[in-house]
């Protein structure tokens, strides 16, 4: 909500600090302390703390509207373009397609080849299984049930491939407004 509520301009400027910001030492933490105190008349009594990093943005925008979102990463893509991508490929993971609701599941599917679908459900757990294959046909259900038993052992690395692919349609369907990810933050509901 902070973020969202700062002005466009300082949006990507604090994501980036805190994507990039790791572990603090205790003389840093000790001033700001001074600081405070004097100014709010409270104590901080801190340690090491991890203050920032990846993950804690990639968790802030996962939360934003994406609006806030979008402006962000465009600002991070000029700025600092490898640690953009290092945000993008943890924001949205194969997992939260359960976010997603049937109809933009469904829609997701009409996008995705067969064998990638195949390849990335064998790696994934059965909830997100089960959300993917009663989406689709009961006989296109029942086959990519069967590649996957009869395809054996898949490398991680091809697994994770083929569901990057797959977040790559979402995300792109998602910018595209023809589907919509469930988020917290400022998005509107669909009614």
């Amino acid at each position: 909500m902070i973020l969202g509520a700062l002005p466009a301009e300082k949006q990507a400027d604090v994501a980036m600090r805190i994507a990039t910001m790791d572990r603090t030492s205790p003389e840093v933490i000790k001033e700001v302390e001074k600081v405070l105190e004097r100014k709010l008349s409270s104590l901080i009594n801190q340690d090491y703390t991890i203050a920032g990093g990846v993950d804690a943005i990639v968790q802030i925008l996962n939360t934003v509207d994406r609006g806030t979102e979008k402006r962000i990463m465009e600002t991070l893509e000029i700025e600092e373009p490898d640690l953009a991508e290092e945000i993008r490929k943890k924001m949205f993971v194969f997992e939260d397609i359960l976010l997603l609701d049937d109809r933009s599941i469904q829609r997701v599917l009409r996008d995705v080849e067969n064998n990638d679908l195949s390849i990335a459900l064998k790696g994934s757990n059965e909830e997100v299984q089960e959300a993917v294959l009663k989406n689709m046909s009961s006989r296109l259900a029942a086959m990519i049930r069967e590649d996957m038993e009869f395809m054996g052992p898949v490398r991680m690395k091809d697994v994770e491939e083929a569901q990057q692919k797959i977040v790559g349609i979402i995300r792109k369907l998602e910018d595209a407004s023809e589907i919509v990810i469930s988020r917290g933050g400022g998005d509107d509901l669909v009614v």
